[in-house]
């Protein structure tokens, strides 16, 4: 259990280290664009072989496999509606245009991470041992979220305190969520596991299509599409 949460711990730390980097330099749209591209393509890898490949080996022929990836994949979608027209009401009330996003910022990040951090304790579970591929795509994608995340609460006048303890309580959180992974489900059975493992990977290819992938572009241009052809060869490597 405390080896999960140690993985768990190493896993999401990134998000501490994109509060720390983004507190105190300056990352120009462009280098943020490049870095979420690179994550979106260690994730599409990830989601590949880690989740999806690995849910419908375990449940081949149940159907939990694809029941878990549609459930997972409009779980985000309609937490992530609830998310924006949180924003819509915060924005209509606040004469702030960064406050206005911190906190369905902050909520997004909860809602990718807990799914990606209890796949991890269930690798562990599973095999006994970490996923190189998931461990690395978890702890890439989170830097650019934290950065973007921290640049928007520095500007709103946040301190690099304030900034540092939210990322490191949101760290523990993803953590706990990791040991849940691995200690909750000991007596599941395998079509279960398939289903929540395709249930996080149906969350996670969401948000890629939705927002980190979009977003990527939005800010590298083109250079983003290389920085996720990047990431998807890095993972690739690993196998």
């Amino acid at each position: 259990m405390l080896d999960a949460f140690l993985w768990g711990l190493l896993a999401t730390s990134s998000l501490v280290i994109g509060g720390l980097i983004s507190s105190n330099f300056n990352l120009s749209k462009n280098t943020i664009g490049i870095i979420m591209g690179f994550g979106a393509g260690t994730l599409i890898s990830a989601i590949s072989y880690e989740l999806i490949f690995e849910a419908v080996k375990i449940g081949r022929g149940t159907g939990f496999p694809a029941y878990g990836f549609f459930v997972g994949a409009f779980t985000y979608y309609f937490s992530d509606m609830l998310i924006a027209k949180m924003g819509a009401k915060s924005a209509a009330s606040s004469g702030s245009q960064h406050s206005q996003l911190i906190i369905p910022m902050v909520l997004a990040i909860i809602l990718d991470g807990i799914p990606e951090s209890i796949v991890i304790g269930l690798g562990l579970f599973e095999g006994g041992t970490i996923s190189l591929a998931m461990l690395a795509a978890v702890f890439v994608s989170n830097l650019p979220e934290a950065i973007a995340g921290s640049s928007g609460m520095k500007s709103d006048g946040w301190s690099k305190k304030k900034i540092t303890l939210l990322w490191l309580f949101i760290t523990l959180m993803c953590s706990f969520a990791t040991v849940a992974g691995f200690s909750l489900f000991t007596t599941t059975s395998e079509k279960w596991l398939s289903f929540i493992q395709a249930f996080a990977g149906g969350a996670i290819l969401m948000m890629l299509a939705n927002s980190m992938i979009p977003e990527a572009y939005e800010h590298g241009g083109k250079h983003a599409g290389v920085a996720t052809v990047l990431g998807l060869f890095f993972i690739i490597l690993d196998k």
